[in-house]
Parts: structure tokens; sequence; C-alpha cells
């Protein structure tokens, strides 16, 4: 999108239709007759009607955003202490270099280290239920 414009629930639902889905179709065959699931806040693009209808056209599971829990936040994913440790000490030219460097990092990362991030949110999504939502430990 462009810089300083403004994401809402038409602009998302047309992500999610012209890049997510082709995009899971192109790289993960089979996903999209399986089951898809999307994690999200409650952010306005993402409760808007328009977009549940999205969702649900698609086939998309949208998995609830989870009661506030700093073990829980979709915010704390594995991949950013890595990724600011990556980018730490390099100075960019203008603001437009940045997404091509993290690009570049992302493709050089194994399939298995989002796997693993991907699994330890599930094993503390587990937790926090048996808990019946109390403080989970990591």
């Amino acid at each position: 999108m462009p810089r300083g414009s403004t994401v809402t629930s038409a602009t998302y639902s047309n992500l999610l239709k012209a890049n997510l889905k082709p995009a899971i179709h192109q790289k993960r065959r089979g996903f999209l007759t399986t089951g898809v699931r999307i994690l999200h806040d409650n952010a306005k693009p993402h409760t808007a009607t328009a977009t549940v209808s999205t969702i649900e056209e698609l086939w998309f599971e949208c998995i609830p955003h989870p009661p506030y829990s700093t073990n829980l936040a979709p915010s704390d994913f594995h991949a950013f202490s890595p990724l600011k440790d990556a980018l730490s000490g390099i100075q960019f030219r203008d603001d437009d270099e940045v997404p091509s460097v993290v690009h570049e990092w992302l493709c050089t990362c194994p399939k298995e280290f989002f796997s693993r991030g991907i699994y330890a949110l599930v094993k503390r999504w587990q937790r926090c239920i048996e808990l019946e939502g109390d403080y989970v430990e990591q």
C-alpha cells in the first residue's frame, strides 16, 4: 500500500482475495482445501462485516484474538528479536529500502524457523486454555 494510506475493510478484504489466497494456492498447495486459519486482533478492518463475509466466502477460519495476555500476544512473534538483531547497525538511505531488506532476511530463514514459532504459539494457547485464562509462563 502507498505510504500514508489507511487500511479499511475493503482494502483488507481485497488483500485477502487478491494476494493471500493466490499466495497460499501457489506456495502451499492443498492448504485451501484443508483449511486456512487467520489470527486476528480486534482492529476495525479485521472485525468489519465486509471482512467477516470475505473470510467466510474464502472458507478461511478466523481464530479469535485472545484476551490480553503478554504471553499470547501475536506481536510477540518469535521472528522479531532475530530480525532486530539482523538489522542492528544497518543504516538505511530511506524508508523505502527497509521492506526489501526485511524481505531478503525473511527469505534466508528456513521453513522450520517459522514452524517452530507457530507451534510455540499453539502450545501457549493450549496452556492458557488448560489454566482457564490465567497467566501463562513461556
